[in-house]
């Protein structure tokens, strides 16, 4: 479908597609995307549209399983505790397909971000600890555990090692999106 940019307003110069198709390990989704041929504006995002039963995935990383498989809902919270890393799910969360790598690679480049932010003395020092390692982490001398915490069910990791269990009601009502769905699932 042919539209008008939202971001430059050209007249007919974006093209909007929307399609829905079923994923392995995602299951139900929609896809939507938009480009502009007139000032280079893209939008992509995918929406998960099954739900499953809350779900917890705890993986110890190490060398050996960098390249293990990670589905990443919009709804999940991605946590490295060791790190002092967390990402919750908002109005512009995404859902990604990637691997244990690119998930450290994400917080990486998430703390160079920061950096260049944030000024102050301890922050600095705080975001250059985190990189360094994160380093360490790739290079196997430091052992950190991925926690992904979906209240929808629709992440999954994909190793031998990792261990999984239902989110609790306690856990789900500290997540972003877990309080909702307790709500509805109480009704």
């Amino acid at each position: 479908m042919i539209i008008n940019c939202p971001v430059c307003g050209g007249d007919n110069t974006a093209k909007s597609t929307t399609k829905t198709e079923s994923i392995p390990h995602f299951g139900e989704i929609m896809h939507s995307s938009m480009v502009c041929d007139a000032c280079g504006y893209k939008h992509n995002d995918v929406i998960v549209l099954d739900q499953k039963d809350p779900i917890r995935y705890e993986l110890k990383i190490n060398e050996v399983n960098l390249s293990s498989r990670v589905v990443k809902s919009q709804s999940a919270t991605v946590s490295i505790p060791e790190l002092g890393l967390k990402v919750e799910p908002g109005s512009k969360s995404i859902a990604y397909v990637s691997n244990v790598e690119g998930v450290l690679i994400r917080f990486k480049d998430a703390v160079k971000r920061a950096l260049i932010l944030f000024s102050d003395d301890e922050s600095q020092r705080n975001g250059k600890t985190i990189l360094y390692n994160i380093e360490e982490v790739f290079k196997g001398n430091l052992e950190v555990t991925l926690i992904i915490e979906d209240p929808l069910g629709n992440s999954k990791v994909m190793d031998l090692s990792v261990k999984s269990r239902s989110l609790t009601k306690e856990e789900l009502k500290g997540l972003k999106t877990g309080i909702s769905i307790i709500e509805s699932s109480d009704d």
